[in-house]
């Protein structure tokens, strides 16, 4: 978009997109391609720990919009990977709904638990909120081990999956996979491109001169909460229908918050980019180093304490401060046009 301001100013051009953008774009077009077609050159093993890293991302590009940019620092997004996970197995194993539709149905169950979660949250602040988030998580972990109607504390198995080969299961999860990217990764460029994702950095460098500027803070955050929830519900849903089994200790499980937070804050918080980074990391040390039990998530706590005490921008921080290459740019710049002379 160019224009020509007051007279004997010269015309300007907002640039957006950048060499690196496009470059990094056009990657990720081909790696949602190759989710979808994951059932026709990968083994069903390979297909599991490809979903498994996606989900990965999905929560921790979840978590890092509400931390990295609303300020809302959550210890228990896992409370949405639960409620829609049984949501999905309810629907499915109890009410006889497609699985595969009962994957969007189950994502109105964190949507709705989400309003009456921040308006019961939205007051508490920093470290109250995180525990506040923690403490909701809790209620509803508690919740699902007394409800004999979704067989309390043994859990569930989704049984109608068996009335689908396992062909059609592989292409169904990776459609669902690439889906999933798309929303959580690709939803998250759009609405950071958009007027809004203007008003949510702002928000995020100071939330009381955003306010002064007429930005909407408390409706903004509260977008954010509800979408993060969505998302979170999402990678539930799909996670734990291609484990086929629920129960209230993995559907709950505050790992899946440890692991969004080590993700965001060694790849580098308030970026796309340092979640892709970070999930990679995460699930490459996970699978060398997981046998090791505690002390493999002591070495990750230990990680995460360092690069938040010496480099809070992260890996994706690190490399942005020496090459101006962004993958997923979204800030705006004016470029001087300059006009032919006649």
């Amino acid at each position: 978009m160019s224009s020509t301001s007051a007279a004997g100013l010269p015309a300007v051009l907002v640039r957006r997109q950048t060499l690196s953008g496009r470059l990094a774009l056009a990657v990720f077009v081909f790696a949602v391609i190759g989710l979808v077609l994951m059932p026709w050159w990968a083994k069903p093993g390979t297909i599991r720990m490809i979903v498994e890293l996606c989900c990965y991302i999905a929560v921790a590009q979840m978590w890092n919009m509400m931390a990295g940019y609303a300020g809302l620092v959550s210890v228990g997004q896992q409370a949405f990977v639960g409620t829609a996970g049984y949501a999905l197995f309810v629907l499915a194993q109890t009410f006889g709904v497609n699985p595969f539709v009962a994957i969007f149905l189950s994502l109105l169950v964190p949507a709705v638990l989400a309003v009456p979660c921040y308006l019961l949250l939205h007051r508490l602040d920093g470290p109250y909120f995180a525990i506040g988030t923690w403490v909701v998580a809790e209620v509803f972990r508690l919740a699902a081990s007394n409800l004999t109607f979704v067989n309390a504390g043994s859990g569930m198995s989704l049984g109608v999956m068996r009335e689908y080969s396992a062909f059609e299961r592989n292409v169904a999860m990776s459609l669902l996979c690439a889906l999933m990217i798309l929303v959580t990764i690709g939803g998250s460029y759009w609405f950071l491109r958009s007027r809004f994702g203007l008003a949510l950095i702002a928000m995020r460098d100071n939330p009381v001169a955003a306010a002064s500027q007429g930005v909407d803070v408390r409706r903004l955050r509260f977008m954010i909460y509800v979408a993060s929830a969505i998302g979170c519900g999402l990678a539930g849903a799909v996670y734990f229908m291609a484990q086929l089994r629920i129960n209230p200790p993995s559907a709950f499980d505050p790992m899946w918050s440890n692991i969004a937070i080590f993700i965001v804050m060694v790849g580098g918080i308030a970026s796309i980019e340092g979640v892709l980074i970070g999930a990679l990391i995460y699930f490459v040390a996970e699978r060398w180093f997981g046998a090791y039990g505690a002390s493999y998530f002591v070495v990750l706590g230990v990680m995460t304490v360092l690069v938040a005490l010496y480099a809070r921008g992260g890996i994706w921080g690190m490399i942005s401060k020496r090459w101006d290459a962004p993958w997923f740019p979204i800030r705006r710049h004016l470029v001087q046009v300059t006009e032919a002379k006649p």
